[in-house]
């Protein structure tokens, strides 16, 4: 079997809506190789070792388990992520809120920022990868996901974050941050998109939140002022329905120039608001 007819042989298994592009990072994970070298070698042979791996991946990709936990990586940003079980894929909508905080610490030379619930490091590594005389700190309260994330920072290189386990703010020093940034579990859990794609797989503690879906936005919320330095912003990424509560929760703590920010779909993705001391 060559590149080609494995492609051909995967378009025709897979059941997955993209399965032309998780055909191609299937094979291209089992060979080691960039879709580029696949397209330029389609008459290259796979060894029956190979072959079987292929096989026996596409079976998990149609019994639905996603392309990251299957291959382990995931691509954010400018960095290649680590991922398992233990915590959300990273998303290309959540670059919206890395995109926001960049613009928004462009006016300091060094900045403090915070990452609550940092999952594989994601955020916390994005805006620290950029801004490299900045003070990053990241938190997570499942002890795997904070050693995931630490990976992470080692792979990328990242070397200006602190990784380390908290209850949100539970075991955060009250420092004076310029940023802090959050996507915190906002869905309610009878939501229908649970038992849908890749949802089924990611654990329930970093998706479900009681209250409606706003219980940890809330808590986020109200205990930041006590963190944020003057002039300091808190971002918080949520669900597209859900613009409009987050305003009022902010506007309710004190927050000003409270704003929500719409993602490539046009649909409300990123709330944020700055604090005075």
């Amino acid at each position: 079997m060559n590149i080609q007819a494995a492609l051909d042989y995967a378009y025709s298994e897979l059941v997955s809506e993209e399965s032309k592009i998780d055909a191609r990072y299937l094979l291209s994970f089992v060979l080691d190789r960039n879709f580029v070298w696949l397209k330029t070698w389609p008459d290259k042979s796979l060894t029956e070792k190979q072959i079987i791996q292929f096989e026996k991946l596409i079976v998990r990709r149609n019994q639905g388990e996603p392309i990251a936990y299957i291959t382990g990586e995931k691509d954010f940003w400018t960095l290649t992520l680590k991922t398992n079980s233990s915590t959300l894929i990273p998303r290309a909508e959540t670059e919206i809120l890395v995109e926001q905080a960049l613009e928004s610490l462009e006016e300091y030379q060094t900045a403090k920022v915070l990452d609550l619930g940092t999952g594989t490091g994601a955020i916390g590594l994005a805006i620290a990868s950029e801004r490299k005389k900045d003070l990053v700190f990241a938190c997570d309260l499942e002890s795997d996901a904070v050693q995931l994330a630490k990976l992470n920072a080692e792979k990328n290189n990242v070397g200006n974050i602190e990784i380390f386990q908290s209850d949100w703010f539970s075991r955060v020093e009250k420092t004076d941050f310029d940023l802090i940034v959050a996507n915190p579990p906002y869905i309610v859990k009878d939501d229908p998109h649970l038992t849908q794609g890749d949802l089924i797989f990611e654990p329930d503690s970093a998706l479900i939140s009681d209250e409606n879906g706003f219980a940890d936005i809330k808590k986020i919320i109200h205990q930041a002022t006590g963190y944020l330095s003057n002039q300091g912003a808190l971002m918080i990424e949520h669900g597209f329905e859900q613009g409009n509560q987050v305003r009022e929760l902010f506007t309710a703590s004190g927050y000003t120039q409270v704003k929500t920010i719409q993602d490539l779909s046009k649909l409300d993705r990123v709330t944020m608001g700055t604090v005075r001391c």
